[in-house]
């Protein structure tokens, strides 16, 4: 019996689809053949050597240091798009709230709970709505920054209310390309799209080329009185340079989901307790993703949504399985099969896919895999990892 280790609250959804005759799911597992987490941090925690795999239930992968398991052969995934309506949903709220004034008539509503005489209460509030005038979205031009599974979803969201949309991804994916509406334009660089833009949101991961940047150059290129929603990570944007941009009037509004120290007390930052995927819905689709990745590796040794290795995925039919993992170098594949047939062992089928620095192959074999012959896949040079699935 497979034992799955958890972190968090999983959803009761997701945790169902692991049957009870073949898996052990505890967060006290002790032999883990796999981890299914959200938000719980792993960095500086060390890993049962039984481990093959660790799901997060949601796209961001922060939390896992994903460099120190490549090389181990652990593999993590993670689960794109589960999440997505219920981001682009909050996204909406967002627009909304920034275009409106929404929060702060609330608080001016509030101001007046010590007014006992019903005229001079409706005489103040009609009086206050005044400064809380707003505008609407529709007609008015949303950027988006990361047309992924939820950028898309939040730019065809944005066609349907009537406005034009601008979107950036250097790295659109075909398939991505295929979700988004054909009334989305392309911006050639960020900045184009920001000196248009009269809303702009964030959807990117927090990696190197977009940690900061939302900073003071992106701030000085953008239209002025631009409203600025980030529900992807509070890495992205610069505390200092979007302070100094809302004080100048620059950008007219910042929503986001993560509350940083400096913003907190801004009048006008408006900022969530990281409620962008914190639905049930949301909760329940990224834990039922992640427990059938888990369930579709250990048991077959398909790879979906994975953050550090190839998509990799073949039918089961007949023989026995192997995998292996290996660095992406030249013979190495070649090698492993010069091995079996000087074994007499037989490939019925094989699939091969790499990515980056890491090649992944799934084989079926005629014969069932003995100890020495994992023994001897795994000591040909560059092979870090066999499974005898």
């Amino acid at each position: 019996m497979k034992q799955i280790r958890t972190y968090n609250n999983i959803a009761d959804k997701g945790l169902s689809i692991f049957s009870k005759d073949r898996f052990e799911v505890s967060a006290a597992a002790e032999a883990p053949a796999a981890i299914l987490l959200r938000s719980h941090k792993l960095h500086n925690e060390t890993l049962p050597s039984s481990v093959l795999a660790i799901a997060r239930a949601g796209a961001g992968v922060n939390n896992i240091p994903v460099s120190e398991y490549t090389p181990k052969g652990i593999v993590v995934f993670n689960t794109p798009g589960a999440n997505a309506n219920a981001v682009k949903e909050l996204v909406l709220t967002s627009l909304l709230l920034g275009s409106r004034g929404v929060t702060q008539s609330m608080e001016y509503v509030k101001s007046l709970v010590s007014e006992t005489d019903a005229a001079e209460l409706n005489k103040k509030v009609e009086a206050g709505k005044k400064q809380y005038g707003g505008s609407e979205l529709t007609g008015k031009t949303l950027g988006v920054v990361g047309l992924g599974a939820i950028g898309a979803k939040v730019a065809n969201m944005a066609i349907s209310l009537g406005m034009k949309v601008i979107g950036y991804d250097p790295a659109l994916s075909v398939e991505a390309a295929w979700q988004l509406s054909s009334q989305v334009s392309r911006a050639e660089n960020l900045n184009s799209l920001l000196a248009r833009a009269d809303y702009v949101t964030l959807h990117v991961p927090a990696i190197a080329p977009t940690i900061g940047m939302m900073n003071e150059d992106a701030f000085a290129a953008a239209k002025d009185g631009m409203v600025l929603v980030n529900l992807a990570r509070g890495e992205l944007v610069e505390e200092a340079a979007v302070i100094n941009a809302l004080d100048s009037g620059k950008v007219g509004a910042y929503l986001s989901d993560f509350p940083s120290e400096g913003l907190i007390a801004h009048g006008k930052a408006t900022l969530f307790p990281h409620l962008g995927a914190s639905t049930e819905e949301a909760e329940e689709n990224c834990a039922i993703m992640a427990a059938n990745q888990l369930i579709d590796f250990l048991d077959n040794g398909n790879i979906v949504n994975s953050v550090n290795f190839p998509a990799v995925s073949m039918e089961r039919t007949s023989g026995y399985r192997l995998t292996f993992a290996n660095d992406n170098v030249p013979k190495v594949l070649g090698t492993v099969l010069n091995l079996l047939a000087d074994l007499n062992i037989n490939v019925l089928d094989m699939v091969n896919k790499s990515r980056d620095n890491i090649a992944y192959t799934i084989l079926d074999i005629e014969q069932e895999p003995t100890d020495q012959l994992i023994e001897k896949v795994a000591a040909v040079e560059h092979v870090f990892h066999v499974r005898r699935v």
